[in-house]
């Protein structure tokens, strides 16, 4: 029983109008749900993917939470980095986000691949790598506002800072069967520790730097609230929920979002983890065509639909 890969990273705005434009017209990524928070209706739940079809493994989501800004620290996920084909792609990237007025530190190499350094205009701390063509088939949004070879096709590793180690590799080791592979110099965050799931690869890959000068983080506009992770199907699933559970971690318990189901966790410096299945998918209540075309709720929430809707702000 193993994790497949990073399932999607959930980061939080609260500039949700300004959010909606910076990822489908700079960052050329396709909206393919537009949903609300099933915990707070108040507040909108977006699914940004590199990928036409919104599968897993090219979300990027919001919450849209009116919030101070982040007070960056540790206990926390720092760096998010989105996976592009060849080097030529980075180079384009960084004279298409400069074109934008979106500062970046140049292409340099880090852990082996080629990087892009930047931040969203919130302050989301981003990263563009080449991938050498690793990962699933990638296909092209062909309204993007970036040509087809140069699109963002999925989630690369997600840096995590903790003020401890040993306690985060503890779960990620002997709990979500991780493997330690190797460690490199950032710099900016110091020795990154490697740790890989499943057939490994960039986006397979959680990142973990220890910093215990750092006070904690405390959660804002442009800070990402939390990782999930990949499981094929219902029945590995509900296999992760036992293991957890008989590990004494503390958990939400199994909870059905409708379009995946999701298991919520902390791991022991307190970053929230969840394990989402790859199913039913975007696709099960919507046309593949118009995804992310209008607000869906799943269907416990349908009888609050005019309510719901009347609150939320135009993104369009």
């Amino acid at each position: 029983m193993e994790l497949t890969g990073i399932h999607h990273l959930t980061a939080v705005s609260a500039r949700i109008r300004d959010n909606y434009q910076f990822y489908t017209k700079v960052m050329g990524m396709r909206l393919v749900k537009r949903s609300v928070n099933q915990d707070d209706v108040s507040a909108y739940h977006l699914f940004y993917s590199g990928d036409k079809r919104g599968v897993p493994g090219n979300d990027l989501t919001f919450f849209d939470w009116d919030i101070a800004q982040e007070h960056r620290g540790t206990r926390s996920i720092i760096r998010t980095y989105l996976r592009v084909s060849g080097h030529d792609a980075l180079c384009w990237w960084a004279d298409w986000l400069a074109d934008h007025g979106i500062d970046h530190a140049g292409i340099g190499e880090l852990d082996g691949r080629a990087t892009l350094f930047f931040e969203d205009p919130e302050g989301q701390r981003l990263a563009l790598i080449d991938d050498g063509g690793d990962g699933a088939l990638h296909q092209p949004w062909e309204r993007s506002f970036v040509p087809a070879e140069n699109q963002i096709r999925g989630q690369g590793p997600i840096l995590l800072s903790v003020p401890k180690l040993h306690h985060t590799d503890w779960m990620l080791t002997n709990v979500l069967n991780m493997r330690q592979v190797r460690q490199y110099a950032h710099p900016d965050e110091g020795i990154v520790h490697v740790y890989e799931m499943g057939l490994g690869g960039p986006h397979a890959e959680l990142h973990i730097t220890e910093q215990p000068d750092l006070p904690p983080c405390q959660m804002g506009a442009g800070g990402v609230h939390h990782v999930a992770l990949r499981t094929p199907n219902d029945e590995e699933f509900h296999e992760w929920t036992k293991l957890i559970t008989s590990k004494g971690i503390p958990n939400s318990g199994e909870i059905d979002r409708y379009w995946f189901r999701s298991l919520y966790f902390r791991e022991p410096n307190g970053i929230l983890f969840e394990i989402a299945t790859d199913g039913p998918g975007f696709s099960v209540d919507e046309d593949a065509e118009t995804l992310g075309e209008k607000v869906v709720l799943p269907p416990f929430l349908e009888t609050r639909r005019a309510e719901i809707v009347a609150n939320l702000k135009p993104i369009d």
